[in-house]
């Protein structure tokens, strides 16, 4: 979240040991600076804009700003993804423009003000040529006005915040240079719902639907979604219900779901996700099918993780590990898999895989590493990456730059936690119906 969106830290994984040690010719790991870097925060002024750092010899440098990635998942995939990028552009495509690419990754720590620090950082002292990454809708927030002011691309590939698009909109000149390469943006997240649900409820028995959505600033736009759609989608809506922030027991809500007789608990969530999913299921399985926009689930280790409670649970995400959204994906997949001990990617992973290898395309083809015109470049791009096919917002659209979803095309996936004949936990996608892996399971319980 796909889904994820633009939220706060995700549940590490708790199986997932460190990562390997990496070629340091191609991966440089941002220590240090921290403290130059703090004390040049708000001064970014003072300094001559670097726009296109070091563009015309040495390394092409790429900086990559990623929440916790020695712990958290959702850092951690950003960080290999991008490593994956960066190691098949330098082995298989000579770096970009003939030049060897570097990786500059940034610990932004989960806090919006670290963020703003680890940019800096990377602009001024690393004289990186383009920045990715940002998974807090708060940290790109803290940091837009810096990416103007400094002339220098930044492609988001985890934050959904449509605040950042509409002062795009609003103020194209000063904040042209900010593309969101993924996931969708959290209006779109709504109207994903919304789509899921008109072209697949009937299909699997999910007539009448509780809709939950935890009460955080990422979901301000889903809810007006599904306010003004989700009454036409031809579901009855029984409840709808927007949760504190700090719930942890689900216990109320669901007898309440239980009581209007909801096929399915239909819930936008990244934060209070894994209580909800856990009182699902605990201490006995409620009579009702789960599944929505659910963070946690998109994680590759999370049936693992939750003792297989995730099971039968639907979730969206930008792709899996058994998709095949483009001829691009299973060999990203595959990659990701040879370099990481067998780990399949979280969707952050793909985003950024993306990200820089779409940065690599618009170098390429543009001819230069001026930013105003690679932002004409990528404006009117078509790029085909690991999630999907790349697209932007035009210039008129209130979106501005963030990538586009098409309802009749849709690029989202949605899956469910099913077990294969392994006896593992599979995300088998489920719709949209040309590119589902399984049919979908009704609980044993509810079967």
């Amino acid at each position: 979240m796909n889904g994820s969106k633009g939220h706060g830290t995700e549940p590490n994984d708790p199986s997932t040991s460190r990562s390997r040690a990496l070629d340091r010719r191609r991966f440089l790991r941002a220590t240090g600076g921290v403290t130059a870097g703090a004390s040049l925060a708000g001064c970014l002024g003072t300094y001559e804009s670097i726009v296109g750092g070091s563009a015309t010899e040495g390394p092409v440098r790429i900086g990559l700003l990623a929440p916790d990635p020695d712990s958290d998942q959702i850092g951690r995939s950003m960080e290999r993804g991008a490593t994956v990028a960066v190691d098949e552009l330098n082995d298989e495509d000579d770096g970009i423009d003939g030049r060897d690419v570097e990786l500059v990754v940034a610990d932004t720590n989960g806090s919006p003000s670290e963020a703003r620090r680890q940019y800096q950082r990377l602009i001024l002292e690393e004289a990186v040529d383009v920045t990715v990454g940002v998974f807090a809708s708060e940290a790109l927030m803290n940091i837009i006005d810096d990416i103007a002011e400094q002339e220098t691309i930044h492609l988001t590939s985890g934050a959904a915040t449509t605040a950042v698009s509409q002062r795009v909109n609003e103020q194209y000149d000063e904040y042209k240079y900010h593309f969101r390469v993924g996931p969708n943006n959290n209006h779109d997240l709504g109207q994903m719902q919304v789509d899921f649900l008109t072209d697949k409820a009937d299909d699997i028995g999910w007539n009448s639907v509780a809709v939950l959505v935890e009460d955080y600033d990422w979901t301000e736009e889903p809810w007006k979604v599904y306010q003004d759609q989700l009454p036409d989608a031809g579901v009855e809506i029984v409840m709808e219900e927007q949760y504190p922030p700090a719930t942890e027991d689900f216990t109320a809500i669901y007898d309440e779901v239980e009581a209007v007789g909801a096929d399915a608990a239909f819930i936008t969530t990244a934060h209070t996700g894994t209580d909800a999913l856990l009182d699902w299921v605990t201490p006995q399985p409620r009579p009702f099918a789960f599944g929505g926009i659910h963070v946690p689930m998109q994680l590759p280790s999370y049936y693992e993780a939750t003792n297989e409670a995730c099971r039968f649970g639907v979730g969206q995400s930008s792709a899996t590990a058994q998709s095949t959204r483009t001829d691009k994906t299973q060999p990203f997949v595959n990659a990701y898999r040879d370099a990481y001990d067998g780990s399949s990617p979280v969707y952050t992973g793909y985003h950024t895989y993306d990200a820089v290898a779409l940065f690599a395309d618009a170098v390429e083809n543009a001819g230069t590493f001026d930013a105003d015109e690679l932002v004409s470049y990528i404006e009117d791009v078509s790029f085909t990456g690991s999630s999907g096919t790349v697209e932007f917002y035009g210039q008129d659209h209130e979106h501005t730059h963030d990538l586009r979803y098409d309802r009749s095309d849709p690029d989202p996936v949605y899956f469910q936690w099913q077990e294969n004949d392994d006896g593992e936990g599979s995300q088998e996608i489920i719709w949209p119906e040309d590119r589902a892996t399984a049919e979908y399971q009704t609980p044993t319980w509810l079967a």
